[in-house]
């Protein structure tokens, strides 16, 4: 298994047990509030939880927040950004993943302000790329994205996932892109595995 949770628990869900293969695409799906978020945050060690996480078998614990990030990858439905242009968060910048995400070498040269939300989420997935992660959690990555960027996005992530074997945990309220992509879904409700309604 690439990852493990046992027992995995918040305030806002659980104990939950969850394994992830490579390749695999799991989608979570659920109502606001279940914890589906606090889920991932947890799994990134973002936030604090109980429960024993394993990645490649190693216990979190055992591994620096940092190092785990880049394997365990967060992308939230709204990004942080720390310097004013696009170019100073790409030191790497792959010409091939920008083109495919609809943008030009110029847009290195971009203010971040002057980017739309749309934009701002498909740079920010760029920027999670540069560090070849294992495993993407991703979280309503696609919730601000009209349906040709969204198709593009979802494209450049199933070629990184087939090129690297890597794992993904997606959460999204699209039934149809949880039945386009999906290899596993789960339904997330009052902390805990349900049936969805």
């Amino acid at each position: 298994m690439l990852l493990t949770a046992q027992q995995l628990q918040t305030p806002q869900f659980g104990p939950l047990d969850i394994s992830l293969e490579s390749s695999e695409r799991l989608f979570i799906h659920g109502p606001s509030g279940a914890g589906k978020s606090v889920l991932l945050r947890a799994l990134a060690d973002l936030d604090p939880h109980q429960g024993e996480i394993r990645f490649e078998g190693q216990p979190q614990q055992q591994i620096p927040a940092t190092e785990w990030r880049q394997q365990v990858s967060y992308l939230p439905a709204e990004n942080q950004w720390w310097a004013a242009t696009v170019g100073e968060h790409f030191p790497d910048a792959n010409s091939d993943h920008f083109e495919r995400l609809g943008f030009s070498t110029d847009t290195l040269n971009w203010q971040i302000e002057h980017c739309s939300s749309g934009e701002r989420q498909r740079l920010a997935l760029l920027r999670l790329l540069q560090n070849q992660p294992k495993i993407l959690l991703l979280d309503e990555a696609t919730a601000n994205l009209d349906p040709e960027n969204s198709l593009r996005f979802e494209n450049l992530i199933l070629d990184y996932q087939q090129q690297h074997l890597t794992a993904l945990i997606w959460v999204s309220h699209d039934p149809v892109q949880i039945a386009r992509l999906a290899t596993r879904s789960l339904y997330l409700n009052h902390g805990n595995w349900g049936i969805a309604p």
